[in-house]
């Protein structure tokens, strides 16, 4: 079904506004014709009758002249998507997609907590408390909404699938209470936690359930979504909650989402005064408060599961029934108060109160005018985000680590136990390489996680580093009690450079001993080594880049830095509270405000080169687009073909990038189609869609590289079946707070297990010839203020090692061809309109070769093509017209369109939509439609055109035969 938001439809009766003015000019001219030639002013019947016809006739023209270039012009966009062929997914597919997705879950499913063996269940009957139990969690909401072509495995239903029997009564009890799940939408979300008073329960209910079993497991949800963070007060203004109880509040003043509501705790209280084998079971992406648990004895097991897709609760019934053996860890540190994270003041709402001046107005997803002033996220922390900051804090005595963090990042637990032992460790030529025996010591099959982390030498005041950083990892087959495996780990040394923004302005690999861990998690270490660096090594020379980089990467975000204070390390955290303190300051500093461009004052003339030649347009060598399949990127007959297109060719194709990207008749290049989602490929006009996996943060807690791999093959296999060729996905921005309402879409708080992931899933669906649009490129860490010109300030190091990092592993290591810049601004600059970012780091430094999407295009007040498209933003994610055409025709626009198009029909060509040549292009239905309406209506002008002149020449006879008796 066609999706319509109010913005849209606003935005396209903007863009069609002229044709129906003209068709309202004209109409209005026919009636004041039609009334001022009467019988008063024209006497002549047959004249003032052919006048009448004639201006009808011209009304007629002009209609369908004036709806033939809208439906050709600003609505051609969006009538091909909406006219597309419907396909589905094979029945094959199907299947062998759901046992991917139960596969994924069942891996990403996380043991916390395990005492006395209370898992696997000991009894096939077991009492589900909880309302979510009855309606959890399976993904998130906006693009990483499940399709509801498909059924979907319920919590209750896995645990069925897995031989599990569970108390009817108590589920129905909740189902009565409330059986639809509150909506977190785009706009006003509900942010309710249904759960009846632990009062409603009753002494029988209870009775009953102590009766029909001694187990007992309660489940709780959270959800966040795309323009969702989650609320880190649920009481403050624009909080949508409504309480469970008129007795007393959920929530009092301050308190957050991520920690339990009174009605919980008192069902907790309940649950646990009438069991003592209780397991809990945390259904959401986001990192959760979960140190009540230690406040209960009876709560013997804890297991977090990610939002599980269509299929994946099935893998949760397996576990707790012990036909899988849980091999999930961590992506994110759970600790015990979210409220003293080093990013819980610097995250949210914070508006300019210096930026009136550079206010915009524009039409927001619903379409509603908003007036927006600037505003701003300081990423004080620097590179210390998740744990870098607990494990280099309690390294320098800054912090209690036992009483801060609860599960430490990499953490879980299993059924089994293993063993761990590092070989001697080899450093030569650059690499660092050892082998990892791994052995099952217990007595259940089951994987586990080798992970390698690295401690730097560090000088007080030098060059911030943290004191644990995961370097590499592998998960091992299923092994058998008593099984080892060999896992050989290899790493280049310059993996474990630091960028030094101030001194080198460049990576730097300083020398001294480098601690080579492998640890159980983040914080306990199996086993180690040393490795020593001679001498330090600078990358700023051609013929010594960082990792790979085609050019040498030096300071281009100096302007992102603003005037904040980032945590250092210096004297063990010396300035922990004056930097994660909340805003200092509500003013842009006059030097960042001079840099700051939006639609108001940007005018791309001022930014023409008059040495620039116009680039050759229109010419006719005979090119193909099919011919350059799999040719180099820098093949010269790519000159040729880019000089057949002309202005309105280039400018079509960059404009109307909305879920597909235009055809060009000419060269033979077809319209193709891209699909939303993280977890499911969702096409937003037809409504069809595919099987809905795990989320991305599941896909990292597994630890397995292989899964994410097949994950994207399948991806790639669902695509083709779609008839689609890129795929809006993954999304790999940071969890930089456990409050981030896409988290459930995003990887971790790790850059490095993000982008190797990550990293997978693009291989994965690169080999199926779907192109994978990495996103949102780049610092797009939080929902609050995304489109508001979110200026967000961080460090040149911060921004290269923790937020670039992923996208750097995907293009170096994934081979993605496709990208999709983010919303916020770097600072004062907009990233999709940041040369440094999308041309100067992007395509010099790591040399990437393919094209750059915007995220959706709606203006905003300060997307604009012209500035875009200059920067290495090649097109835009717009399916109406609005400041997505180029407008200025300079020779240096022309030269930005033409390299942006060879961006994107680079890549295009080399999807799957050429594997066999040229590909025949179909004409939309609506078009066709369109030309048999055009030509029955010149064939009804004709007919009535001879009509009128018949009628004409008849009465002019009979007036003449009149006169003549007269």
């Amino acid at each position: 079904m066609l999706q319509i938001n109010m913005a849209d439809v606003i935005a396209v009766l903007n863009s069609i506004a002229p044709h129906l003015i003209a068709i309202g000019i004209v109409l209005a001219l026919a009636v004041i014709i039609t009334v001022a030639v009467n019988r008063r002013t024209v006497a002549d019947t047959a004249t003032r009758k052919l006048v009448h016809a004639e201006s009808w006739l011209a009304v007629m023209v002009a209609a369908v002249a004036a709806v033939s270039m809208m439906l050709f012009g600003p609505l051609a966009t969006l009538l091909n998507n909406a006219s597309t062929e419907r396909y589905m997914l094979s029945g094959e597919t199907v299947a062998a997609a759901n046992d991917l997705a139960e596969e994924v879950q069942s891996e990403g499913i996380t043991l916390l907590k395990n005492d006395d063996g209370n898992l696997p269940l000991q009894n096939t009957k077991v009492n589900v408390f909880g309302w979510a139990s009855t309606n959890p969690v399976y993904g998130g909401t906006g693009s990483g909404s499940m399709n509801a072509t498909y059924p979907t495995v319920s919590v209750l239903q896995g645990m069925a699938n897995a031989g599990l029997e569970t108390n009817e009564e108590l589920s129905e009890f909740y189902t009565d209470y409330r059986a639809d799940r509150p909506v977190v939408g785009f706009w006003d979300p509900d942010w309710t936690l249904p759960e009846p008073p632990a009062s409603s329960y009753g002494e029988e209910l209870m009775g009953n359930a102590r009766d029909f079993s001694d187990q007992a497991v309660i489940v709780i949800t959270r959800v966040g979504g795309e323009m969702a963070d989650l609320p880190t007060d649920m009481t403050a203004d624009g909080v949508i909650y409504t309480d469970n109880s008129t007795e007393y509040a959920d929530f009092a003043e301050g308190e957050h989402i991520l920690q339990l509501s009174q009605s919980e705790r008192d069902m907790v209280d309940l649950v646990t005064s009438n069991f003592e084998n209780v397991t809990f079971v945390y259904n959401g992406a986001n990192a959760f408060e979960l140190g009540f648990v230690d406040d209960y004895p009876q709560i013997k097991s804890v297991i977090w599961c990610p939002p599980a897709g269509q299929t994946g609760f099935t893998a949760l019934g397996e576990i707790l029934a012990g036909t899988v053996n849980p091999s999930g860890k961590t992506s994110d540190t759970f600790v015990y108060d979210l409220t003293a994270t080093p990013t819980w003041n610097n995250f949210g709402d914070f508006h300019y109160d210096n930026m009136d001046d550079y206010a915009v107005d524009y039409l927001d997803f619903r379409g509603v005018e908003t007036h927006n002033t600037p505003t701003f996220v300081n990423y004080v922390e620097g590179i210390y985000v998740g744990y870098r900051y607990y494990e280099t804090a309690a390294d320098e005595g800054a912090i209690d680590y036992e009483s801060t963090v609860q599960y430490p990042f990499g953490y879980g637990l299993s059924y089994t136990t293993f063993s761990q032992e590092m070989g001697d460790v080899t450093y030569s030529d650059g690499t660092v390489s050892f082998d990892v025996t791994v052995t099952n010591t217990g007595d259940v099959a089951g994987k586990d996680v080798v992970e390698v982390y690295y401690n730097p030498p560090y000088v007080n005041g030098g060059i911030e580093k943290a004191s644990a950083n995961l370097v590499a990892f592998d998960k091992t087959d299923e092994l058998e009690p008593g099984e080892s495996q060999t896992v050989s780990i290899s790493f280049d040394d310059d993996d474990m450079a630091s960028y030094d923004e101030n001194d080198a302005q460049a990576w730097v690999l300083e020398a001294g001993d480098y601690g080579i861990s492998i640890r159980s998690d983040s914080h306990n270490v199996l086993d180690e080594a040393t490795v020593t660096v001679p001498e330090t090594i600078t990358y700023d020379s051609e013929d010594n880049t960082h990792n790979g980089d085609q050019t040498v990467a030096t300071n281009q975000f100096g302007y992102a830095e603003g005037d904040v204070t980032y945590l250092s390390r210096a004297d063990h955290f010396a300035n922990y509270d004056e930097a994660t303190a909340a805003p200092a300051t509500y003013s842009m500093s006059e030097e960042s405000m001079a840099m700051f461009l939006n639609n108001d004052n940007y005018d791309p003339t001022e930014y023409d080169d008059p040495d620039d030649a116009m680039p050759t347009t229109g010419a006719d060598n005979g090119v193909r687009l099919a011919d350059l399949r799999g040719a180099d990127y820098d093949d010269p007959q790519w000159d040729q073909l880019l000089d057949q297109l002309t202005f309105d060719e280039m400018d079509n194709l960059i404009a109307n990038g909305g879920y597909g990207n235009a055809a060009i008749d000419s060269i033979g290049k077809i319209a193709l189609v891209d699909l939303d989602g993280p977890a499911a490929l969702n096409n937003n006009f037809t409504g069809v869609g595919s099987i809905g996996f795990p989320a991305s943060v599941a896909f990292a807690c597994t630890w397995n590289v292989d899964l994410a791999t097949e994950f994207g093959d399948m991806m790639g296999r669902m695509a083709r079946e779609l008839n689609a060729t890129g795929w809006y996905a993954p999304s790999i921005n940071n969890h930089r707070s456990a409050f981030a309402g896409r988290n459930f879409e995003y990887f971790s708080e790790d850059p490095t297990l993000a982008g190797v992931m990550a990293s997978g899933e693009v291989a994965g669906a690169q080999a199926q010839g779907v192109y994978a649009f990495v996103k949102h490129f780049a610092l797009n860490d939080q929902e609050a203020n995304r489109q508001s010109m979110l200026c967000t300030w961080a460090t040149e190091q911060s921004i290269r090692e923790i937020y670039m990092k992923p996208f750097e592993i995907t293009v170096k290591d994934g081979g993605t061809t496709a990208i999709m810049s983010a919303y916020n601004y770097i600072g004062p600059v907009y990233a999709g309109a940041s040369a440094n970012l999308l041309t100067t780091v992007l395509r010099d430094e790591w040399g990437y070769q393919g094209v750059v999407i915007s995220d959706y295009f709606l203006g905003q007040g300060y997307q604009n093509a012209d500035q875009m498209v200059r920067a290495g933003n090649d097109f835009m994610l717009a399916t109406t017209d609005i400041t997505n055409h180029i407008t200025d025709e300079s020779a240096t626009s022309v030269i930005a369109m033409r390299q942006a198009t060879k961006n994107l029909l680079y890549t295009a060509v080399n999807s799957w939509a050429y594997e066999n040549g040229e590909p025949e292009s179909a004409t939309p239905i609506w078009q066709t439609i369109t030309y048999v309406v055009i030509g029955v209506a010149a064939v009804l002008f004709v007919g009535l055109e001879v009509l009128a002149v018949k009628r004409y020449l008849s009465r002019r006879a009979a007036a003449r035969n009149a006169d003549a008796r007269g």
